[in-house]
């Protein structure tokens, strides 16, 4: 029998891991903690046309655009994702995450349930969407992601209402996903993702070509 030679096993995609949850599920801590263990994963950063906060570099925090600029862009069909939030776009390039896993490489992308939905659509137009990995990431419960939002003590009272009232839509929308990862304790958290992700490296899609033919 015929045993593949893991000196010269051919490549395989990577992995496009796409995590959604409401705020205040713990999102932003989660997957900065995968791309710590994970140093040679990619996050992808998002565009915007809004303008720049204090504090934000362009292309490290958002890829600041012009209104023209994006709209172009959306023309050429260069958007995985986009949408319109109060008055300013904002949108993954598919240059940000179809060449890194054609070449192998894992990427992150944190967007939300909208975006998500647009991100199967058009990788599955790809050719490539055996490689999207998706995964809603949930508090434990409404009660705790209220006392999550409330303990931030940064937000006005119509800010949390309306943060919960959002959370429940997204929620709602869970089903969609191929994972479900409930964070109700960080480290369970993070780990369940990775597992995520080394699972899905591990799928006989991502070959690229025939792991087990005979090596000469």
């Amino acid at each position: 029998m015929n045993q593949p030679n893991t000196s010269t096993l051919p490549p395989r995609h990577g992995v496009a891991l796409v995590v959604s949850g409401p705020s205040g599920a713990g999102k932003s801590t989660i997957c900065r903690q995968v791309l710590a263990d994970r140093p040679n994963m990619r996050f992808s950063v998002s565009c915007t046309t809004r303008a720049p906060r204090a504090g934000e570099t362009d292309g490290l925090d958002y890829h600041f655009l012009t209104r023209t600029e994006f709209e172009s862009k959306i023309a050429a069909g260069e958007f995985l994702e986009h949408a319109e939030v109060h008055g300013n776009f904002y949108g993954t390039l598919r240059a940000a995450v179809e060449p890194h896993l054609r070449l192998g490489g894992d990427v992150l992308l944190d967007i939300d349930v909208q975006g998500a939905r647009q991100v199967r659509l058009n990788s599955t137009a790809s050719g490539i969407g055996a490689q999207y990995a998706f995964v809603f990431l949930a508090p434990p419960s409404l009660a705790e992601l209220e006392r999550r939002l409330r303990g931030r003590q940064t937000d006005a009272e119509e800010v949390i209402l309306r943060r919960l009232a959002a959370a429940r839509r997204e929620i709602a929308a869970w089903h969609e996903y191929d994972y479900l990862v409930i964070n109700d304790e960080i480290p369970r958290a993070v780990a369940e993702l990775t597992a995520v992700l080394d699972a899905r490296r591990c799928a006989v899609a991502a070959w690229i070509g025939d792991p087990l033919a005979p090596q000469e």
